[in-house]
């Protein structure tokens, strides 16, 4: 079913470089998909270049600042030419808004274009509605959901309102408010690598927080929380489904859901 968003006019129709991420590309395709459907219904020309790679993320984090900057020069230079880039996910976004400029300070020329280049980054939920002016869609999902804010896109990105604003419109969603829904899941990147105990006690709270609120959807923006939460959830034999919000506001949750096995 095509999903139709209602947006303010646009002078002129804006091109969008889609930012698939990683985790995306490898474990959920769909929701790049998803992403595609929204952009081109809210009027965007998108296109999806194909030397993208990492945002380079997991080695800033890391303390990696030679490659994590080699990366960061890669991604400006792949997706310089377009008027945005978006992206599905708030982490990868705020790499690329927040962190590249300081990244890239000690370089002049590199600095400037970084700034730029920032300026121009957007996580798709806050795109859609305070860039494109989505005000609703016409998707249908009928469950009780609930919504979990991820980290990144929440404290360097703003984004709260903007991906519940949009899922009160898809016609039968009852979405639910999950208790500390700005609460860390666990997962963190690698830091559920390093810390197992204590990634595994943050997300079996927030595994309790879902069941309190008897939803039958978990939805965020950010695969990383969804997979984790998510793996969680079946290792407890839960019957809740998870689902990038995304997939829900481009009305493509026909098939399993994120951690289900293929039909």
């Amino acid at each position: 079913m095509n999903v139709k968003t209602e947006a303010a006019p646009q002078k002129a129709t804006p091109t969008v470089g889609l930012l698939v991420t990683c985790l995306v590309d490898v474990f959920r395709p769909q929701v790049g998909f998803a992403a595609v459907r929204l952009l081109e219904d809210a009027g965007c020309r998108v296109a999806v270049p194909e030397t993208q790679t990492c945002c380079g993320q997991p080695a800033f984090n890391s303390g990696a600042r030679a490659d994590a900057k080699a990366i960061a020069k890669q991604v400006v230079e792949t997706f310089e030419g377009f008027d945005y880039v978006v992206g599905p996910s708030g982490s990868c976004i705020s790499t690329l808004r927040c962190h590249y400029p300081e990244l890239l300070a000690d370089e002049a020329e590199w600095r400037q274009r970084a700034e730029a280049f920032a300026g121009r980054c957007h996580e798709l939920m806050r795109f859609l509605t305070d860039v494109m002016g989505v005000e609703r869609v016409t998707a249908q999902y009928a469950a009780r959901a609930t919504y979990h804010d991820s980290c990144s896109g929440l404290r360097e990105l703003g984004i709260r309102h903007q991906p519940r604003n949009l899922l009160a419109s898809v016609q039968g969603l009852a979405l639910r408010e999950l208790e500390d829904s700005d609460a860390c899941c666990g997962f963190g990147g690698t830091f559920c690598v390093k810390y197992p105990e204590i990634s595994e006690r943050m997300v079996s709270d927030k595994v309790a927080g879902i069941q309190a609120v008897d939803a039958e959807v978990l939805l965020g923006g950010d695969l990383g929380c969804l997979l984790n939460i998510g793996g969680r959830l079946r290792r407890l034999g839960s019957p809740v489904r998870v689902f990038h919000a995304a997939e829900v506001l481009a009305d493509m949750t026909d098939g399993p859901a994120i951690g289900e096995p293929e039909k």
